[in-house]
C-alpha cells in the first residue's frame, strides 16, 4: 500500500509542469524517475541517497540517470499526499535556488 500517494501539481490552466517535463524525457530516464518516485510513495519516510530534505516543507527525489546525468524532483507533503511540484535535470553539484524558489513559490499556493 503506498504510504504517500503521488499528484503532480497543477498550475490554474490545469496544465501539469512536471507530468510534461518527464514526457519529454527518453522512456529509460522517465521509466527510472517513476521508480524512484514509486520506491518514495512506497517506503515513506525514506531518507538518503533517494530523497532529502531541503527545509522549509521541501523534499527532493534524488535519481541517477545513465551517463551520470542527475534528475531532481521536488516535492512537498499536502494532505498526506507528495505533491511533485517541480522537476529538472541538475547540471552543478548545489541545486541552484532558483529551482528551489519555483518549487516553494508553487508550494505556497496549495497549502
Amino acid at each position: 500500500m503506498k504510504r504517500l500517494p503521488a499528484n503532480f501539481y497543477a498550475l490554474g490552466s490545469g496544465r501539469e509542469p512536471v507530468r510534461e517535463w518527464l514526457k519529454k524525457l527518453d522512456v529509460e530516464d522517465r521509466k527510472l524517475i517513476g521508480e524512484d518516485i514509486k520506491d518514495v510513495e512506497f517506503s515513506w519516510p525514506i531518507g538518503m541517497p533517494l530523497c532529502r530534505s531541503l527545509g522549509a516543507g521541501l523534499w527532493e527525489v534524488r535519481s541517477q540517470l545513465a551517463g551520470g546525468r542527475i534528475a531532481r524532483i521536488i516535492f512537498c507533503v499536502h494532505q498526506g499526499r507528495m505533491v511533485l511540484l517541480h522537476g529538472f535535470m541538475k547540471k552543478t553539484q548545489k541545486t541552484q535556488p532558483r529551482e528551489i524558489e519555483l518549487a516553494a513559490k508553487r508550494m505556497k499556493e496549495i497549502t
